[in-house]
């Protein structure tokens, strides 16, 4: 599985969004788009992010723009992957 595809299987996990999130592609918003994604299933998803990839997410890490679409999420965690 991609990082991608697991990216995307978390989010569906813990929005618990019942498969929904699987069908997304690297356009599809979430921040402000996903009513879901409140500012506590963000600090969930960095959670969870944290511990299946086994990377840190260090506060100053992370804004908005992290979270505007499955691709900018997807890059983060790839780049922190890659680091």
């Amino acid at each position: 599985m991609d990082v991608q595809q697991q990216v995307l299987s978390l989010v569906d996990e813990v929005l618990g969004l019942r498969g929904a999130a699987r069908s997304w592609g690297p356009q599809s918003p979430l921040l402000g788009a996903v009513p879901e994604l409140d500012s506590m299933a963000v600090v969930t998803l960095i959670t969870t992010l944290e511990e299946r990839f086994g990377i840190r997410v260090a506060d100053d890490e992370i804004d908005g723009s992290t979270f505007a679409t499955v691709g900018a999420l997807t890059e983060f965690v790839r780049t922190k992957l890659d680091a």
